[in-house]
Order: C-alpha cells, then structure tokens, then sequence
C-alpha cells in the first residue's frame, strides 16, 4: 500500500522484527473484529487480514509503521475484501463495503470482545473453542496450534474450517445481558484450557509450552480491559500470574520435573507473584466470589509460603471446601485430599481419594496422588506400585520419568 509521508513513521520508530511481530499481533483481532462486524463472512475476512499483516511485515521494515497501524491493516484487508468479492461475484455482500479506492473511515472502537465470544460459541466443542480462539484473536498459524494440540496440521485445519462453517450464520454482536454471563464462562474456560495445556503439556517431550502459557495470559488481559469490574475475569488472570510464576523452579537441571514441595522458592518469579496477588486482594473484598477466584487464592497461599513446611495448609482446605460448592466435580475432590493429608495424616486424604475412584481410575493423576499418599503413610510396596500404574496412564514424557523415578526410589 501507498503511503503519503504523513502517514509514514521516522526511521527511528521503525520496529525491529520481534517489536513487529508483538504489534501485529495484537492489532489481528480488532481488525478481525472491524470486518466481521462489517461483512460478516469470518472465513473470508479472516484470510483478508492473513494478507495485510502480510503487507504490513514486508513494507513496513522499510516504509516504517503508519501513524494508526490499526487503521492501515484495515484498509488494506478491506480492498483485499473487495477484490475477493468482486471475483465471486458476491453482489449481496459488495453492497455493503466501502467504495473502492476510498479509505475506510478509522475505527474507533475495539470489537476484541465480541470475536472472543464468537470464538467460543457454544455450538463448538471446548478443544475446537480453543483452537479458533488461538487462530482468530491469538493469531497462532494452523501448525502452531496443531503443535500444541498434538495433532497433525491437516487435522488441526479441518477443525478450525469446520468451526468457522457452524458459527458462519451467528450474529457478531454481543450476547443479551441474560445470556453473556454464561457465554463468559465459555470464554474464561477457553483460556483456562490454554493456559493449562501450555503449563501442563497433557502429552509429549516438554513439561510445559511457555508460548502457550504466555499467550494465555496475554488474551485473559485483553479480556480484562474490556471487563475491568468482572471479578472472575480478574481472579483468571491472577490464578494464570501466580501460577506462571513458579515455572522457572519446575525443572531440574537435567530436565526432571521439581514437585512443588522441592522447588527452590528463590527461583520464582515475583514480579508476577506481586501483580497476582494485588490484583486478587483489589478484587476479593469488592467482587462476587467465584472459582477461579478461589483458586487463584490458593495459588497465593502457596506464593506466599516462605517454605513448603510454612504453608497454610488449613486456609487451603478451607478454600478448597469453598471451591467444591462452586465448582463441584473430582479433580476438586482430588486436590482437597491433598491438602487434608498435609493437615489430618495420609489416612483421611486416602479416604477422601477413594470416594472419586469411579471417576477418576483412567486419569494418571488419581494414581499419582494416591501413590504419594501411600508414601506418606508409609506403605512402600502400594506406593511403588501406584507410582508405576501413574507413569503407564500419562502421556507426557517428563511425568513418565519422574514417576518412574520415584517408583525406583521405593525399592
């Protein structure tokens, strides 16, 4: 695109390529967003955009980055529109664009929303919802997010086609104020997918995806911009901060994974350690509760703890008691026969584990939990031998070594 020297940047504000890319991407879902909201048709304003990013990488190293970045990818994806349209003859939908060659007034407002809630229509699945989202507002290529589903490209990209067929006739709009409630979950459980699939990789020879970790976080702020006062929105953020921070220390230096427990505390990031649990003590007291409130609280008991035997591990049964009225289901279970092991003995965590066996027997968790109980309880054989039965059910390489190490530990 030609650009008058008004509109071009001095040679001094010209981004280097990672500046670039970090602009780009955060500009792909408003621009999304403005041509969605114009011409609907998400497919073909989704490949529009593809080609004024770009345009963008290729000229603007050399032409420098316009004065509204925003408002440049918008024009050049409109023509792009244009031309696509013109070719289908696709008169019902030219009817609604912008005479050609003319700019396309600057867009004022910030429809990022709005895409995130198209994203996790309901109608898709929550796999599939995360994966549109990551396409769409995180602006992840087809093989990055195959990468970290563990599936093939080819696969990956028949699912986001096939997601962008069923929710080609929804309106894009904000839902109802009866209905957004619910549809904000959707879209708080969509990042809280990613974020743990980056923090917890569910298969493969990494622990974690700090690509994944990271761009979760960085969607969940944008939410949160849009929804300042929503508490849940804020109580995600904090419980994905106070999380993140503890990663550097979950691996060794030969690559095994460091129970909570163990880690060196020193390693863990403060900074976001800080900004977690400020943002979670503004939102507390003012906010109506809600689960990812309350686990994010018990993330900041952990945070807070200076060692692993200073923990409050009472305040975390409290909260975990808490949680299961919210959010009651067996992984919640799980988590609070832990913390009552910490606090009554290995015995009432065991009892408490063994109510969500039907549940929870194919997940290897259930049986890495119950082998720690055992541990603790000082049944060696059972622990072995549970150990060993987590390491058989778990996908992910890191975990199968590190049961399998505290199996032969027990002999």
């Amino acid at each position: 695109m030609t650009q008058s020297p008004g509109d071009r940047a001095a040679p001094s504000d010209r981004a280097g390529s990672g500046e670039l890319e970090d602009l780009l991407r955060a500009h792909a879902p408003q621009v999304l967003s403005v041509l969605v909201r114009r011409h609907g048709q998400f497919d073909a304003c989704e490949d529009a955009v593809q080609e004024a990013l770009l345009a963008a990488f290729r000229q603007w190293p050399t032409e420098g980055v316009p004065e509204s970045p925003r408002a440049w990818l918008v024009s050049v994806a409109s023509r792009r529109l244009t031309d696509a349209f013109r070719s289908e003859s696709a008169r019902q939908r030219r009817e609604l664009l912008s005479v050609p060659g003319e700019q396309p007034p600057v867009p004022t407002t910030d429809d990022t929303l709005t895409l995130f809630f198209l994203c996790a229509h309901p109608a898709l699945s929550p796999t599939t919802q995360a994966a549109l989202t990551l396409r769409a507002v995180g602006g992840l290529t087809t093989a990055e997010i195959a990468a970290a589903f563990l599936v093939p490209e080819a696969t990956m990209a028949q699912r986001i086609s096939r997601a962008k067929s069923r929710i080609r006739g929804a309106a894009f709009e904000l839902p109802l104020e009866t209905e957004r409630s619910a549809r904000l979950q959707v879209v708080l459980r969509v990042l809280y997918l990613i974020f743990n699939e980056g923090y917890v990789a569910t298969a493969g020879s990494s622990l974690h995806r700090a690509d994944l970790t990271a761009e979760a976080i960085r969607l969940t702020r944008a939410v949160r911009e849009q929804m300042p006062a929503d508490g849940e929105v804020a109580g995600l953020l904090a419980l994905m901060l106070l999380t993140e921070a503890r990663r550097p220390a979950r691996l060794g230096a030969d690559g095994e994974l460091v129970p909570l427990a163990e880690q060196d505390r020193l390693s863990w990031d403060g900074a976001m350690i800080s900004e977690g649990v400020v943002l979670l003590t503004a939102t507390l007291p003012v906010a109506p509760l809600g689960p990812y409130q309350l686990q994010a609280a018990i993330a900041a008991v952990h945070a807070e703890a200076p060692s692993a035997d200073e923990t409050d591990w009472k305040q975390i049964v409290a909260l975990y008691t808490l949680l299961q009225r919210f959010e009651p289901g067996p992984m919640v279970t799980l988590n609070r026969a832990v913390a009552v092991a910490q606090v009554n003995g290995p015995s009432d965590g065991l009892a408490i584990l063994e109510s969500v066996r039907a549940e929870l027997d194919r997940h290897h968790r259930w049986h890495a939990v119950r082998a720690h109980l055992l541990e603790l309880a000082g049944d060696a054989p059972g622990a072995r031998e549970a150990y060993r039965e987590a390491a058989r059910r778990t996908l992910s390489l890191p975990e199968q070594r590190y049961l399998t190490t505290r199996a032969s530990r027990l002999l």
